[in-house]
């Protein structure tokens, strides 16, 4: 039985590492096929890691380690950060770990700050930063949206930009919603709804209604874009999976000058009738390669949700790919039947 030794710098650091009810130690030792047990002395507390296979014994220590100085940054090491260790380490890409936990991007109205919690997030954040258009691809939880909200109000906070807009395609997510009562905002707000959401938490309400009223804000289905030019603009297009290559293409050539520009979407969740293409399909294939365009992929690794929501994810692509062998063997079979 191989052993290795972790020495705790502070106090308190053994409980965060094992989590409530000793949760995260045991999702480490599932993992990596290792024992973890607390030893406390007079000069302080260690974790004890046991193994027979000296490579997973490295790679608990690695994770542990990780952990060890995460939590002297934070109050609670949730299981989200917990597995999202355990993943990239037992991918072998626990070097990429050291890259998270540092720049805060902007401050929610309660003090917190919001940093990418996963790699991916912070390459996406780096994207925006770098590129004047960033397509963000990728399954739902990922914080595609969240996170291109925190840079517009961060690029507003430090005078990049005069304004932020927000858009989304008007369309229904597989419900007929029918006649909505009201006037036009009342109309359009349910499909901006987690905009709204995302500014709120950000600025507060009071001050997302002053900024509003200002029109330094502003919120507004995608068909309202037509035959504008937005200059000194943040401008995000959420949902863009459900819009057209048409509606696609007159988004992006709204940008003016001093302006950035952040697509979201995920392609798998198309709400489009049956037939119709997805113009966000079609942006990334025909803009890949485009000097100070960046197109950045979203992986169930970066699901920021509740884990169920990764293995769901999970489930569903391997549904997907059994149906697209499935429909692949059909069509050989009946090409091969008629020759």
């Amino acid at each position: 039985m191989n052993r290795k030794v972790i020495r705790m710098k502070h106090a308190g650091a053994t409980a965060k590492i094992f989590g409530s009810f000793d949760s995260n130690a045991r999702m480490i030792e599932e993992r990596f096929s290792v024992s973890l047990r607390n030893r406390e002395s007079e000069t302080g507390d260690s974790i004890v890691i046991e193994g027979e296979d000296e490579a997973a014994l490295e790679s608990a220590a690695q994770c542990i380690e990780y952990l060890h100085g995460l939590s002297q940054k934070t109050d609670v090491l949730s299981d989200q950060v917990v597995q999202y260790a355990i993943d990239m380490i037992g991918a072998g890409e626990g070097e990429s770990l050291s890259e998270l936990g540092g720049e805060c991007i902007s401050v929610t109205t309660r003090g917190k700050p919001i940093k990418a919690k996963t790699v991916g997030q912070r390459q996406y954040v780096e994207s925006i930063r770098k590129n004047t258009i960033v397509l963000g691809v990728g399954p739902a939880g990922t914080g595609k949206t969240f996170l291109a909200v925190a840079m517009a109000v961060r690029a507003l906070r430090e005078k990049q930009v005069n304004r932020i807009i927000l858009t989304r395609p008007a369309i229904e997510a597989g419900e007929k919603l029918g006649f909505l009562p009201g006037d036009l905002q009342s109309k359009i707000d349910p499909y901006l709804r987690p905009l709204y959401d995302a500014l709120y938490e950000m600025m507060g309400t009071e001050n997302y209604q002053k900024l509003v009223e200002k029109g330094t804000i502003e919120i507004a289905p995608l068909a309202y874009m037509r035959g504008r030019t937005l200059d000194d603009s943040f401008i995000i297009l959420d949902e863009a999976q459900n819009a057209t290559p048409e509606q696609m293409k007159m988004f992006l050539t709204r940008l003016g000058f001093n302006s950035k520009a952040v697509v979201t979407g995920d392609l798998t969740q198309t709400d489009l009738p049956r037939g119709q293409k997805s113009g966000l399909a079609s942006a990334v294939k025909i803009l890949s390669g485009i000097d100070d365009i960046g197109i950045h992929y979203f992986s169930e690794r970066d699901v920021v949700r509740h884990r169920l929501v990764q293995k769901i994810i999970q489930a569903y692509d391997k549904y997907d790919r059994e149906l697209a062998r499935k429909d692949a063997e059909k069509a050989r079979a009946a090409k091969n039947s008629k020759s």
